[in-house]
């Protein structure tokens, strides 16, 4: 994988939803600050940015075209040509680093939602698709992320498992496609961790339907899954005509509703739609020469006799031979909305996955059905093939370079929910080129008025994006050994008072965290998520002068990690993420973690996980048996001192040496400082050794800055650690 950037753009890298980015207001002097190597600025006054974010593709010969730039693309918001102030590429194709070595930008990912169609297909038809499905998650890239989907005329469309980078949670979530009784659920509210016994086995292979050394076990769920799929299955197909439609119709509501949900997130899009079809004669109605069943049959009429032609059809404007034009309505309604949703449709006929004796009866006219649905929205239908993956393969190579154009909206942008059309061009395009972009985007509209299914999809969508946010955030991230085979991560989020509050709040403000631990294959190994409640009757004053803290903390098995820290105001949709590398050691080897830098008290309104029935959450941060307030990302000055303490572990006796250096985000050392342990306190057994410390940063401009200790034990072994502070304007306040 290969991320080109250009055009350096201030942009926030949220779902497909408008891009608002509002300005920090003075965050410097919080040391609330990017991290290093971050796009963001630091700004201040009262500025808003509206960016639009256009994922584009150009496909020859069935290929991607690579090589373009920003200056071969030309950008019409409406009618009007804009400049294109942002420039992305991402090419599938370039060799791959660690999975979250390189953030990605969630508008250049591909998304698929693989949905399962349980009222228009056999039972064994879904079966077999379960496997096919599987492959192809199997050959997806590392970077794209998948969710998993049910729809039923009983239920409509459910949600199995959000679009997650976690191959473990989908293979779960295939399995069992979200039967309650063959699988218990995770608490996750995003529904990016499916079950929590596949996050517990996420080094186990991925496991393929009716093979494994359990063949009993699986056969008993094999067979539990058809008798529950048969009952979504009978209630269509034994249906009349009359009633038959109305689950069409059905269908094509909640379809439309799936694709405006779809339309919240950011990149590129498709539905892998895994069914056998309804009955195109619902909707087109029968051709003279069409076989008819008794049911449908209609009278005998002379050659030449017109009545059948001038005859009216029914108020609800149905005709059998020439169709309903109501369902015909809704049908090409629904298309549009996934052409509007920039979501293309890849129709799988999944009677051709049965074999021999499973065929059974076939569904009448359901090819013709998935052909329309895929061709309308710019996909292709896959039929009689057992091996899918293979089928698709071509597919995944054309779409395997996108192209990210960002721009400024000529005109102001009302938040309506209205759509804004665009149109992409290509300058001196080779010949047979073909732009494959979306074909508008949608006004945002105030955050309160948004389905609640809507918000959790904008949430998921934010946490797999690079660090953004219209709230300044910091993360600190220190694994504590606790003697077994996890460590105890203590996570401590610091959340500006001021940017926070930014807007109409309700008395009440709900302050959503989200935290989830990405191992480096992607697999989301722990998390955690809370709404915390702020009384702004009583803590509006303190939290503006400061700011909320808290306080949770994820279990990490020894290993390297991205946790990703979402924070969202839950009244006006205003949020924030961060993504911190936390590593795990090894339990017995020796370690050093980041240098704690000590807070002053009273400064922020505190707040901490809640812990579960019967849970003693442990406070890790102590010193001389005194609990201590540790700063996220303190703010010091030159020239004035800060306390800090450095924590480690299975460091051998003797006489320890530390040394400690300043580095400036470009990674050079900065000379000068003036670094001093004062106090030692020696744990015993396996517990920690504990050193109290004096540090003055030398003379530095504002900033971000790494301290860089090591600490060198009585065996001669050297530790090293990195913690990031900043250096504010004269007359800012941060820790001491």
């Amino acid at each position: 994988m290969e991320l080109h950037r250009g055009l350096k753009g201030r942009r926030m890298n949220w779902s497909s939803r408008l891009q608002r980015v509002t300005a920090a207001l003075a965050v410097a002097g919080l040391g609330l600050w990017p991290a290093p190597g971050s796009s963001q600025q630091t700004f201040s006054g009262t500025t808003q940015v509206v960016v639009v974010e256009v994922p584009v593709q150009v496909v020859k010969d069935g290929e991607p075209v690579r090589g373009l730039t920003a200056n071969d693309f030309e950008l019409y918001d409406g009618r009007k040509k804009v400049p294109v102030t942002g420039f992305e590429v991402l090419d599938l194709a370039a060799p791959v680093g660690a999975a979250g070595s390189q953030p990605v930008p969630t508008s250049a990912r591909r998304h698929f939602l693989l949905m399962f169609d349980l009222s228009f297909s056999e039972p064994k038809s879904i079966v077999k698709a379960r496997a096919a499905a599987q492959k192809v998650v199997n050959d997806l890239h590392p970077t794209d992320l998948v969710a998993v989907a049910t729809y039923s005329s009983l239920q409509g469309p459910q949600l199995v498992i959000g679009f997650t980078p976690d191959r473990k949670q989908i293979a779960a979530a295939i399995d069992t496609l979200g039967l309650p009784k063959l699988v218990d659920r995770a608490a996750d509210p995003l529904k990016l961790v499916y079950a929590q016994e596949a996050a517990n086995n996420a080094s186990a292979p991925l496991p393929v339907p009716s093979q494994g050394p359990h063949r009993e076990v699986r056969e008993a769920v094999e067979a539990q899954v058809l008798d529950t799929l048969g009952t979504f299955a009978t209630s269509a197909q034994h249906a009349d005509v009359a009633a038959r439609k109305q689950i069409v119709l059905g269908l094509t509501r909640s379809f439309s509703d799936l694709a405006r949900l779809m339309a919240e997130v950011g990149g590129r899009k498709y539905v892998v739609y895994l069914s056998e079809g309804f009955d195109s004669s619902l909707v087109s109605g029968r051709s003279s020469t069409e076989p008819q069943t008794a049911e449908g049959a209609a009278p005998a009429t002379d050659i030449g006799d017109e009545s059948r032609i001038i005859a009216s059809t029914d108020a609800s404007g149905s005709d059998d031979r020439f169709g309903d034009t109501r369902t015909q309505n809704a049908v090409e309604k629904m298309l549009e909305a996934f052409r509007r949703a920039d979501c293309v449709i890849q129709a799988v006929d999944i009677g051709g996955l049965r074999a021999g004796a499973d065929q059974g009866a076939r569904l009448p006219s359901g090819r013709e059905t998935l052909f329309n649905l895929a061709k309308s929205t710019g996909g292709e239908l896959f039929e009689n093939f057992n091996d899918l993956s293979t089928a698709m393969g071509q597919m995944l190579r054309r779409t395997g370079v996108t192209y990210v154009l960002s721009f400024q909206p000529a005109e102001e942008v009302k938040p309506d929910g209205s759509f804004h059309k665009l149109r992409v061009e290509l300058k001196n395009a080779p010949r047979g080129a073909r732009v494959v972009a979306r074909q508008g985007y949608y006004a945002p509209v105030p955050y309160k008025q948004e389905p609640a299914q809507a918000k959790l999809l904008e949430a998921a969508s934010d946490l797999m994006g690079r660090d953004s946010g219209e709230i300044a955030t910091s993360v600190l991230a220190a694994p504590f050994a606790q003697g077994g085979p996890k460590a105890y991560v203590q996570v401590v989020i610091e959340v500006d008072g001021p940017s926070l509050l930014a807007g109409k709040q309700d008395p009440r403000l709900p302050v959503e965290v989200y935290i989830y631990a990405l191992d480096q294959n992607g697999a989301i190994q722990d998390f955690l998520t809370q709404t915390v409640g702020v009384d702004l009757t009583k803590a509006e004053s303190p939290l503006r002068q400061g700011g909320l803290k808290y306080f949770g903390h994820v279990e990490l098995a020894p290993g390297t990690y991205s946790l990703r820290t979402l924070v969202r105001n839950g009244t006006t949709g205003a949020a924030s993420l961060r993504v911190t590398p936390v590593t795990v050691p090894a339990a017995g080897e020796a370690s050093l973690l980041p240098a704690l830098f000590q807070d002053v008290p009273g400064r922020w309104v505190p707040a901490r996980e809640s812990p579960k029935p019967g849970q003693q959450l442990p406070y890790p941060f102590m010193l001389k048996n005194q609990p201590y307030i540790p700063s996220s990302r303190p703010v010091l000055t030159p020239g004035q001192e800060s306390r800090l303490v450095l924590e480690g572990y299975n460091l051998q006796p003797g006489d320890w040496k530390t040394q400690a250096e300043v580095v400036a985000a470009d990674g050079k050392a900065v000379p000068g400082g003036a670094f001093k342990v004062v106090d030692k306190e020696v744990g015993s057994g396996a517990g920690p050794t504990r050193l109290l410390a004096t540090f003055q940063p030398p003379a530095l401009p504002p900033g971000n800055y790494s301290l860089r200790v090591t600490l060198t034990d009585g065996a001669g072994k050297a530790k090293t650690s990195t913690a990031q502070f900043a250096v504010g304007a004269p007359g800012t306040r941060g820790s001491r």
